[in-house]
């Protein structure tokens, strides 16, 4: 199996996905701005997407897919179904009983991720009905998720990686045909997330059933392998979620700041959630089964090299998405939400939040790259450990940018951004330290030539954004005319200036068994 064709694949589907996401906000912003309303519902809907973005992209996953590969290599074909049958009859009955926990306590829940909306009784009482709706896309998404994750270890990594776009066109067709027809049609948004939930559950249903592991009902709490799963998975869910974690305690710190923040923190990290999954979610994805089985065959020279290879491709990607994102930042805002509701001072708080935020990109990346390399290994407690201390050092942080400075909602998103690229220097060390991943020869060169075509690309972008001038006076189709021309000619300027210093695509090929 060729692992950039792959890559590209999964990114491609991703990047369908998450291009079908931006349109979905810019509906959101044009329709309702960034309001009571808005805040509502992102924290309504926030909480159950955690979730996905812990299991769907993270804990789930990286607890099942190394134990699942096992199964694979070792073991029958009828102990690898098995083993999905009793992780999904013991997930399936765990999972019903935490949503109608969670739509029961849902008050107690709105008052502990965002304690600042109890002063505001009319804003408390819509994030919580609005939760009481949401909140069931738990119980689906996280059998998506399982699903994903069988699927993506018989390498069938397209289906998962485009399965999130039916919750996107959900959202936009609610929003363009149904909302009209409501009052409040906040309600409305609620009810595609529900909706959004089933249909990507189903849509993945009869690809399981065509490799003859679609789940069947097999309670069985003595299975070695569930166990196995259960123990990894705890700590797991911490481990690789350190800055989805902060994002909510930042929701708390948000609540209590001037109405619009949380949607302002939102928007900007919509905007860093596209390179983050095109990148990020798809090498994550297609590294853990390849190092699954690197360290079932004990090739510790394989297992290393494709650490090293996932690391190359997030530092040659990573590093200029960065650098756009904070340089074009304006153009990126205002043409993707500068309409109806959403004001110049929402592109302007939004802005903010986006060139904070575009700091933790590397950082968030290379930690879906080194994660894998513990928990393939079934390694739970090192990469905790770290995320236990990253997030206390985010907090301090977020004190200390809030207290001793006037960045303000801006500040939060700053300190995710550090406490990520914190998170993955020390994952990267440990794995060194212990022998797992040694660099291959050359890095000094290779990070040299980045710098150079990065410096380039980014002066240009600055000439081009800057030349183009009010970028909120413009007119609709000028902005995003102009945005496209300027991203196409940032990466034109980009791959030409690698070219030009001896890049080559077969230098990042890599090829494994399947």
């Amino acid at each position: 199996m060729n692992l950039l064709k792959a890559l590209a694949t999964v990114g491609g589907m991703t990047f369908i996905s998450r291009l079908l996401g931006f349109v979905r906000d810019t509906l959101i912003a044009r329709i309702f701005g960034a309001g009571m309303a808005t805040d509502a519902f992102f924290v309504a809907f926030k909480i159950p997407n955690l979730l996905r973005r812990i299991s769907g992209e993270g804990a789930f996953s990286q607890a099942f897919v190394p134990i699942l590969s096992e199964y694979r290599k070792q073991r029958t074909p009828e102990a690898t179904k098995a083993l999905i049958n009793h992780v999904a009859s013991l997930l399936g009955l765990f999972l019903v009983a935490i949503t109608i926990v969670g739509m029961l306590a849902a008050p107690l829940i709105v008052r502990l991720t965002s304690p600042g909306f109890v002063h505001d009784p009319a804003k408390f009482a819509l994030t919580t009905e609005l939760l009481r709706i949401t909140f069931p896309y738990i119980l689906f998404i996280s059998l998506v998720s399982m699903a994903g994750g069988v699927l993506n270890a018989f390498s069938k990594f397209q289906v998962p990686a485009f399965t999130p776009v039916w919750l996107n066109l959900s959202f936009i067709t609610a929003a363009i045909f149904i909302a009209p027809h409501f009052h409040n049609s906040v309600y409305v948004l609620a009810w595609a997330v529900f909706v959004g939930g089933i249909i990507q559950l189903l849509y993945q249903l009869p690809y399981l059933q065509e490799i003859g592991m679609l789940p069947r009902y097999a309670l069985n709490f003595e299975d070695e392998g569930v166990r196995r799963i259960l123990k990894l998975m705890g700590p797991a869910i911490f481990g690789v979620s350190v800055a989805q974690i902060s994002i909510v305690l930042n929701n708390i710190f948000a609540s209590f700041m001037p109405t619009g923040s949380v949607s302002w923190l939102y928007y900007a990290d919509r905007l860093m959630e596209f390179p983050t999954g095109v990148l990020g979610v798809a090498l994550g994805t297609i590294l853990l089964p390849s190092l699954s089985k690197a360290h079932v065959d004990k090739s510790s020279a394989e297992f290393s090299l494709l650490l090293d290879w996932g690391l190359r491709l997030t530092f040659m990607l990573a590093i200029p998405a960065a650098v756009a994102m904070a340089v074009l930042s304006k153009p990126l805002v205002a043409s993707l939400f500068y309409y109806g509701k959403f004001t110049a001072m929402d592109v302007l708080q939004t802005e903010r939040a986006l060139i904070a935020y575009s700091l933790s990109l590397l950082g968030l990346i290379m930690v879906k790259v080194l994660a894998p390399g513990f928990y393939a290994r079934q390694n739970v407690k090192t990469p905790v450990k770290i995320a236990i201390f990253t997030l206390v050092v985010t907090q301090v942080m977020n004190v200390a940018f809030l207290q001793l400075t006037p960045l303000q909602h801006a500040g939060l998103a700053l300190s995710v951004g550090l406490g990520a690229c914190l998170n993955a220097t020390l994952l990267w060390v440990t794995l060194q330290k212990t022998d797992a991943y040694q660099p291959q020869p050359g890095w000094l060169l290779f990070l040299l030539k980045l710098l150079i075509a990065v410096t380039v690309m980014a002066l240009v972008l600055h000439a081009a954004a800057t030349w183009s001038g009010d970028w909120l006076a413009m007119a609709t189709l000028t902005r995003m005319s102009h945005l496209a021309g300027i991203v196409v000619l940032g990466m034109s300027v980009y791959f030409a200036a690698l070219g030009l210093l001896g890049f080559r695509p077969r230098d990042f090929m890599k090829r494994v068994a399947k």
